[in-house]
């Protein structure tokens, strides 16, 4: 599989806010698509994560010209019954832009006004380019309680790992974070987190800040069956697990009396929705979480294929492209 620059026809304006790309992410789901593991149509104009300037809109739109928005990237059909039950990120027909329709690395794209968040001038630029993944996160917590004064364990510290410890930590929680990597750990500390260590050692500094009893919750967020079963054993009695990587495939299976024994409560969420990514934008804009140290590498889009391989790079966090 190649990723190249190439002309392709305009996008259809029909009923569209017209924006111009700004700023670009690329996160593992791009990665998965450029390799094939994660099947599409090819060829495909890819990239989910942008935010952009509103370059045209239909008459009446709430989106003026000139304005800074935020893409939710995700595809619903309105109609099916879980659109109806307001959960169009689970649309029974629904897909994600840079996969099952063409995505944001492009000059112009078009997107349903409903689907954009403006984002005001006080998030950096730079910042901007972690508001989609932030409002994954986001959603994600909002699928469990969190008390001051609990103790939330972190398995997986790069660019969502990082972000869910800064959400957890705003939420009152102690949060302990786990990475083999050393520049990781520094930087969760820095960014909030009590204390980090090498997941061989995360029983043990579990055992001490909770006096033995586990954490109340673990999050799951490097996306490998044997995180996951890491994550269920280190839960304490009663605890939550939330499972935020995704994980395609088996390994070696989990500890399933674990679960039972301790009467586990597992949480799989999945994409976001648009009021997510609004408290995304909200959080950033009055400075409440810091996502410019998480931005290790910015390129330009006439780069993306060293982008990509920056991605797997175990030094780097949030890869961004500049299309201009």
């Amino acid at each position: 599989m190649q990723v190249n620059l190439a002309d392709v026809p305009p996008p259809d304006e029909t009923g569209t806010v017209t924006v111009r790309p700004e700023t670009l992410g690329i996160c593992g789901t791009d990665v998965k698509i450029f390799t094939g593991l994660v099947p599409a149509q090819y060829p495909i104009v890819i990239g989910h994560e942008m935010v952009g300037e509103v370059m045209a809109a239909p008459e009446g739109s709430i989106f003026a010209p000139g304005a800074r928005v935020l893409v939710d990237p995700a595809v619903s059909c309105g109609r099916c019954d879980l659109c109806q039950r307001h959960r169009p990120n689970l649309c029974r027909f629904g897909g994600l832009m840079g996969r099952d329709s063409p995505g944001v690395f492009a000059d112009l794209v078009a997107v349903p006004e409903d689907r954009l968040v403006e984002v005001p001038a006080s998030v950096p630029e730079t910042a901007s380019g972690l508001l989609q993944v932030l409002g994954t996160c986001v959603h994600a917590q909002r699928t469990i309680e969190v008390f001051p004064g609990q103790v939330a364990a972190v398995v997986g510290l790069g660019v969502s790992g990082q972000l869910m410890a800064q959400l957890l930590a705003r939420r009152g929680a102690v949060v302990a974070g786990f990475t083999r990597s050393p520049a990781k750990r520094e930087l969760a500390e820095r960014l909030g987190a009590t204390v980090t260590a090498h997941p061989d050692e995360a029983p043990v500094v579990l055992d001490e800040l909770t006096e033995g009893r586990g954490p109340e919750i673990v999050v799951e967020a490097a996306g490998y069956e044997s995180t996951l079963a890491l994550a269920i054993e280190l839960a304490g009695i009663g605890g939550e697990v939330l499972v935020f990587g995704t994980i395609a495939g088996g390994e070696k299976g989990l500890p399933y009396y674990q679960m039972y024994f301790k009467e586990l409560t597992l949480h799989n969420p999945r994409a976001a929705l648009i009021d997510d990514y609004a408290t995304a934008v909200r959080l950033a804009a009055a400075g409440l979480i810091n996502l410019e140290p998480i931005v290790t590498d910015t390129l330009a889009l006439e780069d993306v294929a060293a982008a990509f391989a920056l991605v797997d790079d175990p030094d780097s966090l949030k890869v961004l492209l500049r299309p201009r």
